[in-house]
């Protein structure tokens, strides 16, 4: 982890605008009509409909999705009582990892008052602006109390997270351990240092799952917490121990096997943790320096299971996995409260997570191949995506099933979609195509089944029920690498096309392909040589019907796939030429720019392949085409080169397709700006109309366009998919991500789906 200086860190604070998180409007704000709607007179309306019932607040008003992080400034981080003002930027900071892991919004309050009876009105007064409260960085004991008497007083959900989201991480945490361990939290041993806000949470919900206060030992400052002490507040009576032979951590620890450090950095000694029983379970969680190193402990005891509150070492104990979920769960149901069943589902979940095979996503984010369950992979990583979905719907459960929830939800699935369309894990548009996908999932194959992308997209789309994957490759090296990246290869054909086992399909397929280009030059010979060719052969494979898609191009050159696809597979009737569109999505809406991959410098002909193609592709996808040509020009003002062919494809096309909305040549602004269009040229076919799709004059244009897009936004870019082939073949190219493949092999699949029932239908 790259060491964070003090001018770093106040330059990341006040650079730009100062501060980490903003407001920003959600509703039309343009017009006249807008502005009166948004407030005076529009506003009453809700106004006079949140009078009669309080709960429409929810429809009417941002509450439902809006959470306060409050704070008083008297426990802030490893930084003490440094006030509320000071504590500010760490209230920025909740809010910034709100937004961005549950799509939450929040405004930070910071109350400058220590006094928790004033600090409960306080919190109490301002409430009805939020769906949630969340408290942080008081100190203990008063949190306990400030939190008991907010819960038991506001129908909202109420959580310090600094006591419950240390002890969920860590409680999913160390039901790992011991899983991996081979122990039983009723048997074990538990020692926790330090004895604050976070401590005693943590202890109280290790108990609830199953962990004896007999066998749990607790420490503050002045040492072991026993019976013998007096002067105890009622948070550590509770866990005062009768045993009168311990009083020094070091006494503590010997045969613990579990030990929790909720207490500075550095007091843990390596013969400490050479003291413990077999396997132990180390969470030293003080930050930034914890009780003990990851390097001193794993030295001092190679069998140690060790968790940190660092994100450079395994298992971190990261609130960030917890809080935002929780809520996100609580606000969906309305819920009015975060109760000990929805803090357990919580629990259950993010320990059920780390079980399951490792998203790409997280791999290639720490740099690793092969994360899996075990010693040093027992905690998800925060940037694992799938945790809004099961942590939000297994909180949201037991919301429900506790009756603390006050919007059911009914349908689990679209649920499901929601949140992962509200983080921007999945559009509607690749829901859709994932979902028309299984309807009727089809052969693929892969040509580079030995690429580490492509067999894990392979394994992907087949858990995703889209394909049922054929991998093309050496079935020893596939089989090596699925092995190192914990794929599962069941239920997946693996084809080696050299072997001598495929020596009848070559031979076959090189008779075929010699007949069906006997008049271009083609001899069964060299047709031959070429079913050795991985593109030939899996082309093949789709041309003969014993596949029903393929997917190409990650150690291909275009050039020479575009070559084999003309060969094997042919462009259809109708048509020169064929090319490729990238579809992308954004908040503004989607768009299809063509051709971005195959015809470097067409010409007139070309562009209206191309056109018309894609026409035909939008259509496909279930929109209806609105079309600009683009150029550096706008409607003939440059009458020669580039412009001037794109010009006389628009008149082809218009003239052959009336009923087409398409218009060129133009500029892209024009193109993109309705009001400047309309204004400026007012005679287009496009008048009045939003274009959704953009054809470039060339593929220098297109190509640098849909690049330029994916490196500076954070739109999705589906694509490229093929246009025009007699058969579905579908690129991909050296960059592409496992998502990008696996986005591929579901248009890829629906083309399958789509040819088939064309041919039936004739």
């Amino acid at each position: 982890m790259a060491k964070i200086t003090k001018e770093a860190a106040l330059l990341y604070h006040s650079q730009g605008k100062p501060g980490k998180i903003e407001v920003v409007p959600t509703k039309p704000y343009s017009t006249q009509t807008d502005l009166s709607l948004a407030y005076s007179p529009g506003v009453a309306e809700p106004c006079l409909e949140i009078e009669k019932n309080a709960l429409t607040a929810y429809d009417y008003t941002a509450k439902g999705n809006l959470v306060a992080v409050i704070s008083n400034g008297t426990a802030v981080l490893g930084l003490g009582d440094i006030g509320a003002m000071a504590g500010k930027p760490v209230m920025e900071g909740k809010g910034l990892l709100f937004k961005i892991y549950g799509g939450i919004d929040v405004f930070d309050i910071e109350v400058n008052e220590k006094d928790p009876e004033k600090f409960i009105e306080a919190v109490k007064a301002i409430a009805p602006t939020f769906g949630g409260i969340n408290l942080e960085d008081i100190k203990a004991p008063e949190c306990f109390e400030i939190e008991k008497r907010l819960k038991a007083e506001l129908d909202i959900p109420v959580m310090h997270d600094d006591q419950h989201g240390t002890a969920i991480i860590s409680s999913a945490g160390l039901l790992n351990a011991l899983e991996v361990a081979g122990k039983k939290i009723e048997d074990v041993k538990i020692v926790v240092n330090g004895a604050g806000a976070a401590a005693v949470s943590c202890t109280k919900l290790y108990i609830a799952l199953g962990a004896r206060l007999e066998n749990i030992v607790m420490l503050d400052s002045k040492g072991v917490i026993s019976t013998e002490r007096t002067n105890l507040d009622e948070s550590k009576k509770f866990f005062a121990t009768s045993r009168t032979d311990i009083h020094t951590l070091a006494e503590a620890i010997k045969d613990a096997d579990v030990f929790l450090g909720l207490s500075k950095g550095n007091i843990l000694s390596q013969d400490m943790v050479r003291s413990m029983a077999n396997n132990p379970i180390v969470f030293a969680c003080a930050n930034p320096i914890p009780e003990i190193t990851y390097e001193d402990a794993l030295a001092a005891r190679p069998d140690v299971l060790m968790s940190t509150g660092r994100s450079d070492y395994p298992n971190q104990i990261n609130n960030v996995i917890g809080f935002p979920y929780i809520f996100r769960g609580a606000l969906d149901t309305r819920a009015s409260a975060i109760n000990e069943e929805m803090k357990l589902a919580a629990v259950k979940a993010i320990a059920d997570l780390a079980k399951l095979p490792i998203p790409e996503i997280v791999n290639k984010v720490y740099n690793v191949t092969n994360l899996s369950f075990g010693p040093e992979y027992f905690i998800p990583k925060p940037v694992d995506p799938r945790l809004i979905t099961e942590v939000s719907m297994a909180v949201a459960k037991a919301a429900m099933e506790s009756g603390v929830a006050r919007k059911p939800i009914e349908d689990w699935d679209a649920y499901k979609k929601h949140l992962r369309e509200l983080m921007g894990y999945e559009s509607k548009l690749t829901s859709q195509l994932y979902d028309t996908a299984r309807t009727d999932p089809k052969k693929v194959v892969f040509a580079e089944g030995g690429h580490p992308n492509m067999l894990k997209a392979a394994v992907e789309a087949k858990n995703e029920g889209i394909c049922h994957p054929i991998l093309l490759g050496n079935e020893e090296r596939i089989e090596k690498l699925a092995k190192e990246y914990d794929l599962h290869l069941d239920g997946i054909e693996i084809v080696n096309l050299r072997h001598d086992s495929q020596a009848e399909r070559r031979d076959r397929y090189a008779h075929i392909l010699a007949e069906k280009r006997a008049r271009e030059g083609a001899n069964y010979d060299e047709a031959t040589d070429k079913m050795f060719e991985r593109n030939y052969f899996g082309m093949m494979m789709v041309e003969t019907g014993e596949a029903d898609a393929f997917i190409t191009g990650l150690y291909t050159k275009y050039s020479n796939t575009i070559k084999v696809a003309k060969e094997v597979i042919g462009i259809q009737e109708g048509y020169k030429h064929f090319g490729t569109m990238h579809i992308l999505n954004s908040k503004k809406g989607t768009y299809f720019l063509a051709d971005t991959l195959i015809n470097r410098h067409p010409d007139t002909e070309t562009l209206t392949d191309i056109a018309r193609l894609s026409a035909k592709t939008v259509r496909f996808f279930n929109q209806t085409p609105v079309m600009a040509m683009l150029s550096y020009s706008n409607f003939g003002s440059d009458p020669v080169g580039s412009p001037a062919k794109v010009h006389d494809a628009v008149k082809q096309m218009q003239e052959a397709y009336p009923d087409l909305a398409i218009d060129g040549e133009m500029q892209v602004n024009f193109a993109m700006d309705k009001k400047l269009r309309d204004a400026k040229y007012p005679f287009t076919k496009l008048f009045g109309k939003d274009v959704n799709t953009l054809i470039f004059p060339n593929l220098s244009s297109a190509n640098s366009s849909y690049k330029l897009i994916q490196a500076m936004n954070d739109s999705e870019l589906i694509g490229p998919i093929q246009m025009g082939l007699n058969k579905p073949i579908h690129f991909t190219d050296s960059e592409s991500s496992v998502r990008d493949i696996v986005n591929i092999t579901a248009v890829a699949v629906i083309d399958a789906i789509v040819a088939e029932k064309t041919k039936n239908a004739k």
